[in-house]
């Protein structure tokens, strides 16, 4: 072959080819990896159980068949997927009494439970009169009315200490990231000094000193949650400031007020709102922890840290008062750290996955 016959099949080539559209490259997938591709780059299960949870916390209580701090002690212990005890008996015998009835409260009043043979009746009649769906705490309390208060006080408790952390956390990382200098090395160094203590200990100090109680508990998770805050807002900021759009703003005269909120703050939101969704996972944890070593939110209040802590003494008899409340923390955690990968590989153009 001539040299001008070679260059001749170079140009056929070099015209095929461009006037052919390019195809997209094909993955040939067996079906459980399709489904795992799926559920990597399209999280609908962590997803459904967040809109879960969230509808729960909204209308769970309301929902709920029985109070949340009344129970039989007829019922304690009472297994999964069954009728109270005094149903089940055609006589009104002494063990079901209406002494029997726990007022947790103490408030000294049993409100709509005169009537003997309606030992164990539900708020609504939706409900199978007695019917415990996931069985009776230790004091006969209905586990699923609780585990559903138990959701709106633990929502509360985190979003509250979640915006509170997300705040001050935000603020500091764009102060130390924009000035530098002096005050970016106080901050950081305070940031240290803080990651370096132990997280039971200041929270238990803190509950020594200023008391048990929900305000407390907001306090301390405040404390934990700003600080992953700090560092990555402070990286952020360090790099947008530098890009020309900033430097136009200082030479039309902007202050720095205006060029912190007007032009790095809409820059640095996308990652503040990935570090928030990873943060509500440990949050829940941490609130949890207070909560099983009485340092958190206290009984009767059915959070399910305290749940979990009622239910310990008596996990060789009746394990559900354990696993049920430890079953939605541990769905609550892992979907919400499946959604903070998702959002940072979405959000962020230099981790977003091309397949």
């Amino acid at each position: 072959m001539t040299t001008s016959d070679a260059q001749e099949e170079i140009q056929k080539v070099d015209s095929a080819t461009l006037e052919s559209p390019l195809k997209p490259m094909e993955h040939n997938r067996g079906p459980f990896a399709q489904a795992w591709w799926f559920v990597r780059r399209y999280p609908v299960i962590p997803i459904i159980v967040l809109i879960i949870l969230v509808i729960t916390a909204i209308i769970g209580p309301t929902v709920a068949p029985y109070e949340r701090d009344i129970g039989i002690i007829g019922d304690r212990h009472l297994p999964v997927l069954q009728r109270s005890k005094c149903i089940q008996t055609d006589d009104w015998n002494p063990p079901y009494a209406k002494a029997d009835w726990v007022d947790i409260n103490g408030d000294g009043e049993i409100t709509g439970r005169d009537q003997p043979f309606k030992c164990d009746v539900p708020r609504y009649g939706l409900w199978t009169e007695g019917y415990h769906f996931l069985g009776a705490d230790h004091v006969g309390r209905d586990v699923f009315s609780r585990v559903l208060h138990g959701a709106r006080i633990s929502m509360q408790v985190v979003l509250v200490s979640l915006l509170i952390g997300s705040f001050i956390g935000v603020s500091l990382g764009m102060l130390a990231g924009y000035y530098g200098g002096v005050i970016d090395e106080l901050i950081t160094r305070f940031v240290d000094i803080w990651y370096a203590m132990p997280f039971l200990m200041v929270a238990l100090i803190v509950t020594l000193i200023f008391g048990r109680g929900l305000t407390v508990l907001l306090f301390v998770l405040a404390l934990i949650a700003w600080t992953s805050f700090v560092r990555v807002v402070r990286a952020e900021v360090m790099v947008l400031k530098s890009l020309d759009y900033v430097a136009a703003a200082r030479v039309n005269g902007a202050s720095d007020f205006r060029i912190l909120f007007r032009h790095l703050l809409p820059g640095i939101l996308n990652t503040a709102i990935v570090v928030g969704t990873l943060n509500t996972s440990g949050l829940i944890l941490a609130e949890s922890v207070l909560s099983f070593v009485g340092a958190g939110i206290q009984p009767p209040t059915p959070a399910w840290g305290v749940m979990t802590t009622e239910g310990r003494d008596y996990l060789t008899i009746a394990a559900h008062q354990v696993l049920v409340p430890s079953t939605a923390i541990f769905m609550v955690v892992i979907s919400l750290n499946f959604l903070g990968d998702w959002l940072r590989d979405r959000l962020d153009p230099r981790l977003r996955q091309i397949d």
